[in-house]
């Protein structure tokens, strides 16, 4: 019985000695060095590439590395039966929730504007909002969701919430399904995108929606690059409609050089970093449903396949 890490791209160095440092004498294979696939009943993985698993005839926990798990459910090769975990952890919570916050204080505060300015030697003021008087909309509210919502109204926000079913957050004015979207966005002064990516919310984020979002609105998308219709959002941000975007995630990663996300004056880009796992923080619960894989209990952190979350 072994355990499989698959991220290309990445460095598995730290998964494998946190691994090893947890589970002393576990199995441990790195795709794609060579390795007995039929011993493989666990596999680790960040962007597998696609098909790769139905060649593993004993698959059974299929754990994702991170708390998206759209990058394995969107395999169509994925094989029968097999169970699909995601991370949860504090510190990815912490983490998405403090950058949440700062893109919104960059925004109401202006300095993004300001470090412009300052390329330009220009010295100019502008009056700013004060987080009492700003209306924010998250779209989602799960692990992450509830996390920046609680950031937020700590923080002096008006918080607003939507989720495809009913969900109850403490300190946010909750809507939920298609019937409540239009309220929901009426109140989003800021839109901050945080659903996992289904055949449901792909490209959710359009000219349809961002036209019911109040004039002179912000969009941050910190959830996935697929949620977003570039061409729309550039061209609300043009007509005047929306005040700007950050954006986190990208439909292609990285972002390529002739990209014009790069070179628009109201679009501020980070390279996914959010949120970063780190391998220490979260290698005992992936070490827990190995072993309950084994003894053949039930899983932590299970996703609805049929969800897609």
């Amino acid at each position: 019985m072994s355990m499989l890490i698959v991220c290309p791209g990445k460095d598995p160095e730290n998964w494998v000695k946190a691994l090893e440092n947890q589970h002393p004498g576990l199995n441990i294979y790195v795709y794609p060095e060579d390795h007995d696939k039929e011993e493989v009943e666990f596999a680790l993985t960040w962007n597998h590439p696609r098909g790769l698993f139905k060649n593993y005839p004993n698959l059974k926990v299929i754990a994702s590395m991170g708390a998206g798990v759209d990058h394995i459910t969107q395999d169509p090769g994925l094989p029968e039966d097999v169970k699909i975990t995601r991370i949860v952890d504090e510190m990815i919570s912490e983490d998405m929730s403090d950058y949440v916050l700062s893109q919104v204080m960059n925004h109401i505060r202006g300095l993004h504007e300001y470090t412009k300015m300052q390329q330009e030697k220009k010295w100019d003021r502008f009056q700013y909002k004060r987080p009492k008087d700003t209306k924010i909309g998250i779209m989602g509210l799960g692990v992450l969701g509830n996390a920046v919502a609680d950031k937020l109204n700590k923080n002096g926000f008006q918080i607003y919430g939507w989720s495809k079913t009913e969900k109850t957050c403490d300190n946010v004015t909750s809507f939920h399904g298609k019937d409540q979207l239009d309220e929901f966005l009426e109140n989003s002064e800021i839109l901050v995108c945080l659903l996992p990516l289904t055949k449901d919310t792909e490209n959710i984020l359009n000219a349809n929606l961002f036209d019911r979002l109040p004039e002179g609105a912000y969009v941050i998308n910190a959830a996935r690059g697929q949620h977003l219709v570039e061409h729309d959002l550039m061209e609300m941000i043009d007509n005047g409609h929306l005040s700007g975007a950050s954006l986190d995630v990208f439909r292609e990663e990285p972002l390529p050089e002739e990209h014009p996300f790069w070179e628009h004056s109201k679009i501020n880009i980070t390279p996914h970093i959010a949120s970063l796992t780190n391998p220490n923080s979260v290698v005992a619960q992936i070490v827990e449903n190995y072993e309950r894989m084994k003894e053949e209990e039930p899983l932590k952190n299970k996703i609805e396949l049929d969800k897609g979350y």
